[in-house]
């Protein structure tokens, strides 16, 4: 009976749940926190010879101030080899010499600008280390108060305010330095007045409408309903630019039923028997309009999504454009062909700043 017993209080003991205390974990692979290491604080400040000679001090001042002035000159310089060695088409020596000097400028100009900046912090500003606590959140007022003082700290120790040579050289510098990038950006654009480059095209009285890219001219007999012919002046390739003139005189030549078409009382003469010519460019940033539907005699520029309608003179109905395309007036010579009646009577293209309309 006992070893019976005995059994049964083994079998029990087995199949029940025992509570024992924790496992005891080696120290090698636990943290112990007494382990951690102590701060040991910032080395001791060590003073620059700037620090301790004021001539030395004055001296570092002046070559800083001397780095920022010729800065400024590597800027003139660099505008004025822009101007003295231009770039002549057809002649890569002078594509070279603009390309020489106008690049030793520009490094002239920047390279004594950053080695003043680097020099001034090595030699001159403060350098006492310090240990800025970051703050998830908005400060108190005091701490906002704490961080103006550290300002005007910093704006002492800098002596940004107190050494004029410096700060009058480096205000200099910087204003200097982007004049030979607005040199050269000014340059890009046309010598002409562009405000009469943007109001003319090669669209002249008897100029042909010319298929793109082809150039071969359109009969009206050639234009049957629903259909769309991208078009160029007869003779662009003749041109001095054909790009930029091409640019400017694209045009969408559409063919409606005339009943569909309402035309203003001063526009009626400028379709032919239902075909109208529309400025291809569009009139929100300059994209190229390319989509017609038939059905709804909407233009639909890809770019950004704006439309038009040509039965309604091209007028906006959705999307960024603020005005209509302009139209070109046409008309039809003796031998049947496509003619434009004049230029547009409106600049193509986005709206610009110098414009009336």
């Amino acid at each position: 009976m006992a070893k019976q017993d005995n059994g049964e209080s083994s079998a029990a003991a087995g199949s029940a749940v025992e509570n024992h205390g924790a496992v005891p974990v080696s120290s090698g692979t636990a943290v112990v926190a007494s382990d951690a290491f102590s701060n040991p604080g910032l080395p001791p400040h060590e003073p620059r010879v700037t620090d301790l000679d004021p001539a030395k001090e004055r001296r570092a001042s002046r070559t800083v101030g001397m780095l920022f002035i010729l800065s400024i000159i590597g800027s003139i310089f660099a505008i004025v080899a822009y101007i003295v060695f231009p770039i002549v088409p057809g002649d890569m020596l002078s594509v070279r010499l603009n390309t020489l000097f106008l690049g030793l400028g520009i490094t002239l100009a920047l390279i004594p600008l950053g080695i003043g900046a680097i020099y001034w912090a090595k030699h001159l500003m403060s350098s006492h280390e310090h240990v800025e606590m970051r703050h998830p959140t908005r400060g108190t007022e005091q701490t906002r108060a704490a961080a103006a003082r550290i300002f005007t700290l910093g704006n002492e120790e800098s002596g940004f305010t107190r050494r004029k040579l410096i700060r009058n050289s480096l205000i200099g510098a910087l204003a200097v330095f982007p004049l030979p990038a607005i040199v050269m950006f000014r340059d890009l654009a046309p010598a002409k007045d562009p405000v009469a480059l943007f109001k003319q095209t090669m669209w002249d009285k008897g100029t042909r409408l010319a298929l793109d890219p082809s150039g071969a001219p359109i009969k009206a007999s050639d234009v049957t309903i629903g259909s769309v012919f991208h078009v160029i002046p007869e003779g662009l390739e003749e041109a001095d630019h054909p790009l930029d003139e091409k640019a400017k005189a694209a045009v969408l030549l559409m063919r409606l039923d005339p009943s569909a078409l309402n035309e203003a009382d001063d526009r009626k003469g400028w379709s032919y028997d239902g075909i109208v010519a529309y400025s291809k460019i569009c009139t929100h940033v300059g994209c190229p309009v390319a989509l017609y539907e038939q059905h709804t005699h909407h233009l639909l520029c890809p770019c950004h999504q704006s439309e038009f309608d040509v039965a309604n003179h091209c007028e906006v109905i959705f999307g960024p454009a603020k005005r209509p395309l302009p139209q070109l007036p046409i008309a039809v010579d003796a031998e049947g062909y496509l003619v434009a009646q004049s230029d547009f009577h409106e600049p193509v293209g986005p709206s610009f700043w110098e414009r009336s309309a």
